[in-house]
């Protein structure tokens, strides 16, 4: 058992449903009590007397563990030197006609082993354990061929049991087109989802998910691969409106999909879809930061009653950094979100959007024990203090993983 004492504020959303509404219970001068990975008892004033290891937060605040539901974790090289050419405005299609773009990084995660992925991808998970991350979703798509998208979820699958950090797989497969295919789009469609039936057998992934935006797949196409996933029982997420309304959103919504993500250019009838849906909706501010792009219509979305999450989108092209602390104070500032509506962006709507609310980002009795103790007294002030890691120790199933200093 580890008793957390001295709690200065516990602040954390509560239930098992992703929601619109940001309610968050505080308690003051706290204690949590967990045994066996799971929180036994919360209460206020000084903690009973049990007989077990304890932890003295000193009166600083406690929260859920953060939980980013939109990550690229598993990739070769980086793209630094595309950023003289993002910074003159050079379009993405002439990079990528230069050599750079996510074909460049298929390149070079299809030429990486298994165990250099497998190293760079557990270097940075070690690095969002430091920011408070305990719970990580992660796609693949860097593969676009049957050996390097197995090799891409492989790696997700070995380091779920490697680390602290608990691992959620996503198959990405279309999430380009790749050159040897750019002239049979129904040959490489076909073979994405030739590769399901083996996901799933292998436990690769437990959901599906598709790059639906011009020039990538139609919502047409993304619609008949999540239908097939659907099938082979993987649930449904999508890349939508980040550039064009296209109608995916609506078709992700009308499939029932966990989760849509991106939406940038969300219309009106999208965010109607995805409220009548209760399809979470997944921003990604720090993306609309690096490409300065406009940010998404969040404050409209949660108006319209649609519950919204808010993740770090980690990838080596439009989004080089998994600091979800950034991403947390730009929807802060960006999205006009209070610290309330932040806060469960990245704990329990997160949770819900990996369809794992039941026993993840919330501090309940029954729920796992994941906490972060922050070097603060208050939640504004994590908002507050923006480009600081200010994590103190965290808390995975009940068992301390990290703790500044140490």
């Amino acid at each position: 058992m580890l008793l957390i004492e001295n709690i200065g504020v516990l602040a954390t959303p509560q239930g098992t449903l992703a929601t619109a509404e940001s309610t968050v219970v505080t308690l003051k001068n706290a204690y949590v009590l967990c045994d066996n990975g799971k929180i036994v008892e919360i209460g206020t004033g000084k903690a009973p007397e049990f007989s077990c290891d304890r932890l003295d937060a000193n009166g600083c605040l406690v929260t859920p563990g953060l939980i980013d539901a939109h990550t690229h974790l598993v990739f070769g090289g980086w793209r630094e030197h595309e950023l003289s050419l993002k910074r003159q405005d050079v379009p993405y299609l002439e990079i990528l006609a230069q050599g750079g773009g996510i074909l460049s990084t298929v390149k070079k995660t299809r030429s990486a082993s298994l165990e250099e992925l497998s190293e760079k991808a557990l270097g940075i998970l070690q690095e969002m354990l430091c920011l408070g991350v305990t719970t990580c979703e992660a796609k693949s798509g860097y593969g676009l061929d049957v050996d390097t998208e197995l090799k891409q979820l492989r790696v997700t699958q070995e380091l779920n049991e490697l680390q602290p950090i608990e691992l959620v797989s996503t198959y990405l497969g279309a999430h380009a087109l790749p050159r040897e295919y750019k002239d049979d789009r129904e040959g490489y469609l076909a073979l994405m989802e030739a590769l399901l039936p083996r996901i799933k057998e292998e436990n690769l992934a437990e959901f599906c998910d598709v790059f639906c935006e011009t020039g990538v797949f139609s919502a047409d196409e993304a619609e008949r691969i999540l239908r097939a996933a659907q099938k082979h029982d993987l649930q449904a997420k999508m890349h939508a409106d980040e550039i064009d309304p296209i109608g995916g959103t609506e078709r992700a919504a009308g499939l029932g999909a966990v989760s849509v993500e991106h939406l940038i250019a969300a219309t009106d009838a999208g965010i109607e879809a995805m409220k009548n849906s209760g399809t979470v909706a997944v921003l990604l501010p720090a993306t609309s930061f690096y490409l300065d792009k406009p940010y998404a219509r969040a404050r409209d979305m949660l108006q319209a009653g649609v519950p919204v999450a808010v993740a770090s989108d980690f990838n080596p092209g439009s989004c080089p950094s998994f600091n979800l602390q950034l991403a947390m104070n730009l929807a802060c500032w960006k999205y006009r979100f209070t610290a309330e509506e932040t806060l469960n962006a990245v704990t329990k709507n997160a949770a819900a959007a990996l369809l794992r609310a039941d026993r993840l980002g919330t501090l309940e009795v029954g729920k796992q024990a994941d906490l972060v103790l922050w070097d603060a007294n208050n939640l504004d002030y994590i908002f507050y203090r923006f480009g600081q890691n200010l994590t103190k120790t965290v808390i995975k199933n009940g068992k301390i993983v990290y703790m500044k200093g140490l």
